[in-house]
C-alpha cells in the first residue's frame, strides 16, 4: 500500500521525504516520482527493543511515493495523474510558513487557496472520468448483454456527478457494497483518503487553533489534518536521543511530528502492528485491522498459517505495567487464542504451529 506525497514547488516535500525515508534526492529528480520506505515511529517498538536488547530489530514500514511538483501544467500530465490514481492515500503537503527567501508558485503563502486548488483539480479529474464513462455506456448500450448492470452503473455515475457538482468529494457519498463493486476499478481521486500536512514555522507549532481554523474552512471535506515543521524536524534529526527529548520538551511537544505523521498514515491505511519478541529479534508486523490470528500468522510465513494451532498473546500494556513476561505468566495474563481470535494493535504474539 502506498502513500503519495504531493504539493506545489518549494513547500518542503523533498525535505520531508528525505526525513521520512532517508533518501537524498538530486535537483534533477523534481520531475520524476521517487519511491522510499519510511519506518513507522512507534514508541512501543522502541520500548520492546530496550527490554529485549535483540540482535536484530525490524520496525514496521510505509511506502511513500514522492510525486513531481504540481503546477498548472502537471495537473494535466498523464504520468502524474496515473501515479496519483495508484496510491492508496494522498498526503498533500501545504506551505504554511512565511519565508521571504523562498518563493511560492502562486505568489503568496495561502494554505486555504492551495488546498482548494488541489481539491478542485481532483474533483475535475473525477468529473471528466464520469463524463467519459457515461459516453461509453451510451455508445455501447446496444452491444451490452447485461443491460441491468449498465443501467445501475449509469444511475450511480449520475449520482456521483451530482455530488461532485455540489463541491463535495466522493469520500462523503455513501455507497452500498454492490455499488462499491461496480466502480472498484475506477480511478476516482476524491474517493481516496487525503491527509493535509501543514508545513508550519516553529512559532505555529504552539498554536493549537490552526487545524480547527483550517477545518472550519472546509466543512464539506473530511480531510485528515496534521501540522509538521520540516525545518524543526531536520534540526531534530541531527540531535542524539537525549538532546532530541530536551528540544521537544522545550517546544512543549510529547513526540516529534514525524512520529505522529507515520502513525497517522498507518492508521489511515487501516493498518495495525503486532509484535514478535526475543533476544534474536524484535519485529513489528503490519496487518489489516480485523485480521484473524491464522491470517496474521501468514504475514510471518505461509507455513505458520497453514499449520496454525494457537496463538500465545500478551498485551503490550500488561508487559509494561507488570514488569516482564514472567510476571505476565504468573498473573495469568498470557492468553491462549484460537483461530477465531482477531489480532489487536499492540499484541505481542507467539504462534504455535505444526506442518
Amino acid at each position: 500500500m502506498q502513500l503519495g506525497l504531493v504539493g506545489f514547488p518549494q513547500v518542503g516535500k523533498r525535505t520531508l521525504f528525505r526525513l521520512l525515508t532517508g533518501q537524498q534526492l538530486k535537483v534533477e529528480d523534481r520531475r520524476e516520482a521517487a519511491l522510499g520506505l519510511a519506518k513507522v515511529r512507534d514508541a512501543r517498538f522502541d520500548r520492546l527493543v530496550e527490554i529485549y536488547a535483540p540482535r536484530q530489530k525490524t520496525p514496521a514500514c510505509l511506502e511513500f511515493v514522492l510525486l513531481p511538483d504540481l503546477d498548472k501544467q502537471t495537473f494535466r500530465n498523464e504520468e502524474t495523474l496515473r501515479a496519483l490514481e495508484k496510491v492508496d492515500v494522498i498526503c498533500h503537503l501545504v506551505r504554511s510558513f512565511e519565508d521571504d527567501t523562498v518563493y511560492h508558485v502562486e505568489g503568496s503563502v495561502n494554505p486555504h487557496r492551495d488546498i482548494q486548488i488541489l481539491n478542485e483539480e481532483f474533483q475535475l479529474h473525477d468529473l471528466i472520468f464520469i463524463e467519459k464513462r457515461l459516453e461509453r455506456l451510451e455508445k455501447d448500450q446496444n452491444k451490452r448483454r447485461d443491460a441491468q448492470k449498465a443501467a445501475a452503473e449509469r444511475e450511480l455515475l449520475m449520482r456521483m456527478k451530482e455530488h461532485l457538482d455540489k463541491g463535495y468529494s466522493l469520500r462523503s457519498l455513501f455507497l452500498s457494497e454492490t455499488h462499491d463493486r461496480l466502480i472498484a476499478s475506477y480511478p476516482f481521486l476524491t474517493r481516496k483518503t487525503v491527509i493535509i500536512i501543514l508545513n508550519v514555522g516553529e512559532n505555529d507549532l504552539k498554536h493549537q487553533n490552526l487545524i480547527p481554523r483550517m477545518k472550519g474552512r472546509f466543512p464539506e471535506q473530511d480531510f485528515e489534518w496534521i501540522t509538521v515543521s520540516a525545518k524543526i524536524e531536520e534540526e531534530l534529526s541531527l540531535l542524539d536521543p537525549a538532546e532530541r527529548q530536551a528540544f521537544l520538551k522545550e517546544l512543549h511537544l510529547d513526540q516529534s511530528a514525524l512520529e505522529r505523521l507515520t502513525l497517522l498514515c498507518y492508521s489511515t491505511l487501516g493498518l495495525i502492528s503486532f509484535f514478535t519478541v526475543g533476544s534474536d529479534e524484535v519485529r513489528a508486523w503490519t496487518n489489516r485491522q480485523g485480521t484473524l490470528a491464522p491470517k496474521a500468522a501468514g504475514v510471518i510465513h505461509s507455513d505458520i498459517e497453514r499449520g496454525f494451532i494457537r496463538a500465545e498473546v500478551m498485551k503490550y500494556h500488561d508487559l509494561i505495567t507488570l514488569g516482564g513476561e514472567q510476571k505476565v505468566r504468573e498473573v495469568g495474563r498470557l492468553m491462549q487464542k484460537g483461530r477465531d481470535y482477531t489480532v489487536e494493535d499492540g499484541d505481542i504474539i507467539n504462534f504455535l504451529f505444526n506442518v
